[in-house]
C-alpha cells in the first residue's frame, strides 16, 4: 500500500511471536485479484496525493474490479466488495472501530489441525462493511453514507 501512496501510521519496529515466529506489525491487507493484480493496477485505483492512512492494528478487504479509492482513513477493520457492473469510489472515507485482533494459540493437540497449523486465531469485534452489486455508479462518502451518483 505504500507503493500506491498509503501512510502506514506507527512504527513496524515492534514484533509479535505467532506460532513461534517473529512476525512484524502492520495492517493486515487483502487485495482481490478483482480488485488489483499488479502494482500497476493498484496505483491505477488508488488516488495518487488523496488523503490516504492507515493503523499498523488496521484490517483491510477490497474486492471489485471497478473499486477506486480516492482518500480513506482506517484505524480498526473495512470491507469492500462490489460487483462486476458495480461502480465504487470511495471518497475521503474515515474510519474508526475495534477492528479485529489476532491471538497466539497455544501447542494443543485437541485444537483441529486447520486452526492449529495457522498458529493464531482471528477475532472480528467490529468492521465497517459494503457490500454493492447492483449496477450502477456508486460513492461512498466521509461519513460512511453510499450515494448512488447514476
Amino acid at each position: 500500500l505504500e507503493f500506491a501512496g498509503f501512510k502506514i501510521e506507527g512504527t513496524r519496529d515492534d514484533t509479535v511471536m505467532m506460532a513461534g515466529i517473529p512476525v512484524t506489525k502492520g495492517p493486515h491487507v487483502i487485495l482481490c485479484p478483482a480488485f488489483s493484480i499488479s502494482q500497476e493496477d493498484l496505483k491505477e485505483k488508488i488516488s495518487e496525493g488523496s488523503d490516504l492512512t492507515i493503523s499498523q492494528r488496521s484490517s483491510l478487504v477490497l474486492d471489485g474490479h471497478h473499486l477506486k479509492i480516492d482518500g480513506l482513513s482506517l484505524d480498526g477493520a473495512l470491507v469492500i466488495r462490489s460487483g462486476d457492473d458495480t461502480h465504487v469510489t470511495v471518497k475521503n472515507l474515515k474510519i474508526r472501530n475495534d477492528g479485529w485482533t489476532y491471538t497466539e494459540l497455544p501447542d494443543d493437540a485437541s485444537l483441529p489441525e486447520h486452526v492449529r497449523i495457522r498458529g493464531y486465531t482471528m477475532t472480528k469485534h467490529q468492521t465497517a462493511e459494503y457490500e454493492l452489486f447492483e449496477s450502477g455508479h456508486f460513492v461512498i462518502e466521509s461519513d460512511g453514507q453510499v450515494t448512488k451518483v447514476e
